[in-house]
């Protein structure tokens, strides 16, 4: 079995190829450029380097949200350009269940946190106490709230994501000893986690057609909330 993975629902870009429970190769940029620039020259490669031919993949497993609208849109149309064209399935890896898995065999809770702005952060919290379990599905909410419930669990907890900088402060304050923080190397999100829990869900049969896959959101765009906004706002007018 053959996935190729693609991660853009952050600042990090990310593309890898799992064959059969092996990791054939991973690319991974975090840094302050535009997935539509990054991504399919990261994919080609990876391609040439390893002297790989697309058409020997199996599906495409994307990171398909909650996260970035805009990195979320760009990964999905690439996943979606590569499954119309080779004829290959898609499929759909929620992308904080993808960040657990970078921590697989951990036996503590872990929640990914991702800075979702307007003081919330998308998340889920997760375990692999037996296999990899999932305790809260992912979401949206308010920080506040996620380490209130992380207290009645009353259990240790691994952090990660984008969201651990903005909110570290508050977590070791609520949780003290309880809270965890994941290194580098795991902290944040990668491609090779989305093509490896998609080599699960394949397995599975989680697969659909390309033209049928559509990512994630959770919340509506900051520009669609600014437009409904000013339609109430004249409404009232």
């Amino acid at each position: 079995m053959k996935i190729l993975g693609i991660e853009s629902s952050s600042l990090v870009a990310s593309v890898a190829i799992v064959t059969d429970g092996l990791l054939t190769a991973e690319y991974t940029v975090n840094h302050k450029k535009t997935h539509s620039q990054t991504l399919l020259l990261m994919l080609d490669e990876i391609v040439r380097m390893t002297e790989q031919e697309l058409e020997t993949i199996d599906a495409v497993a994307v990171s398909g949200g909650p996260g970035s609208f805009t990195g979320l849109r760009i990964g999905a149309a690439t996943a979606k350009g590569l499954g119309l064209a080779l004829q290959k399935p898609l499929i759909h890896v929620p992308t904080v269940d993808a960040m657990a898995y970078n921590l697989y065999g951990c036996p503590d809770l872990i929640c990914p946190i991702m800075d979702a702005k307007r003081g919330q952060v998308y998340t889920g919290i997760y375990t692999f106490e037996q296999d990899f379990q999932t305790i809260k599905e992912n979401t949206a909410i308010a920080l506040e709230e996620l380490l209130d419930e992380l207290v009645r669990l009353g259990r240790p907890v691994v952090f990660l994501g984008d969201g651990v900088p903005v909110g570290k402060e508050r977590i070791q304050n609520v949780l003290k000893d309880q809270a965890r923080f994941a290194p580098a190397h795991c902290n944040r999100q990668r491609a090779a986690s989305v093509a490896a829990l998609g080599s699960v869900y394949f397995a599975e049969g989680k697969a659909e057609p390309a033209e049928d896959f559509v990512p994630s959101y959770l919340r509506v765009s900051q520009a669609e909330r600014v437009r409904a906004e000013k339609e109430a706002a004249s409404r009232k007018a």
